[in-house]
């Protein structure tokens, strides 16, 4: 079997796994964006992302973290769901990524489905999956294979899907036909993302500081007290933000995803403050198990949903931006 079979089937092997989006690009040396990554961590735009200042080396060249390594296969799989959330002022919102079962252990094991397939059709192939937790650029490397583009508000965006996508990757030392072609920045001169932060997170176009951010604030912050700014601007999001990808024109084009484990779990949408502010762990570990939510730790929630309740409000901005 050539290069050019061995990539073809392999696209069909990941469609059928359940990937939306696959591209394979070679294992160069990310440049400018190790750089970029290098400019934002220096203006301190992390917050108290420590992890992300570790290994700068092995983010920016995959030849560092799988030293093997010949083929980057870059997927993306799409997670929307079109139900709504409740703008009853006694809930809280929780971001659209996290209403079903958490991504990492759903695509982890579809990557590793796609593996054992490599390693099936090429004798002796070895191989490293990443599903955001291994020290690698997704973005990046979801740009450089063509997925879809960076939007101002720096989520990827792609044109069948929007921004409602999970990115990640393969490291295999098998080796594929690469994909050449990028997509085009389609973001023009909109700026509905930057309008739409309650925060100014956005500061510039495709630059984000995560100090500013509801989303970084809610789920990654353990300060025992949300900033002020953020806790009297949080618009009823209890666990994330999705307004900047609500507002984006491109997600008009969002379809429903076909992975049954990314639908809403019951309650999981908009659960009433109340009920978070009373959870006992016990209450919590049950509600949450295999969940995304459970990365914001219950004190987390808890301080979240004081500050909602404190708020008394449930605001959205606009979604999809219609009026």
């Amino acid at each position: 079997m050539n290069k050019a079979e061995l990539t073809d089937r392999l696209r069909k092997k990941a469609f059928e796994i359940g990937f939306d989006k696959v591209g394979i690009v070679p294992p160069e040396r990310l440049t400018p964006e190790g750089d970029q990554l290098g400019e934002w961590l220096e203006g301190g735009y992390q917050g108290e992302m420590k992890w992300l200042e570790k290994e700068p080396e092995k983010r920016a060249d995959p030849l560092v973290l799988f030293p093997s390594v010949r083929s980057v296969i870059s997927l993306a799989v799409n997670y929307y769901s079109p139900e709504e959330h409740s703008h009853d002022p006694s809930t809280g919102k929780i971001s659209r990524y996290a209403w079903g079962d958490d991504y990492h252990h759903v695509i982890d094991r579809k990557l590793r489905q796609l593996l054992d397939w490599i390693k099936t059709e090429v004798p002796d192939a070895t191989g490293k999956v990443c599903v955001d937790t291994a020290p690698i650029m997704d973005k990046a490397w979801a740009v450089r294979a063509g997925l879809g583009w960076l939007g101002k508000h720096t989520n990827v965006i792609t044109k069948e899907f929007g921004s409602w996508v999970f990115l990640a990757e393969i490291l295999t030392d098998a080796e594929f036909s690469f994909d050449a072609e990028l997509m085009e920045d389609h973001c023009g001169s909109c700026t509905e993302c930057l309008d739409a932060c309650p925060t100014q997170a956005i500061t510039e176009p495709y630059l984000v500081d995560s100090n500013l951010c509801i989303s970084y604030a809610t789920i990654e912050l353990r300060s025992p007290e949300l900033p002020k700014n953020i806790a009297g601007s949080l618009n009823g999001w209890l666990y994330g933000c999705d307004i900047c990808q609500d507002v984006c024109p491109w997600n008009r084009f969002q379809k429903t995803t076909r992975e049954t484990g990314f639908k809403p779990r019951p309650h999981n949408v908009s659960p009433f403050v109340d009920d978070v502010l009373t959870f006992t762990h016990e209450e919590y570990v049950e509600r949450f198990r295999k969940s995304a939510v459970k990365r914001a730790k219950l004190s987390g929630l808890k301080r979240n949903a004081a500050a909602l309740k404190k708020s008394g409000t449930n605001e959205s901005c606009m979604e999809n931006g219609d009026d």
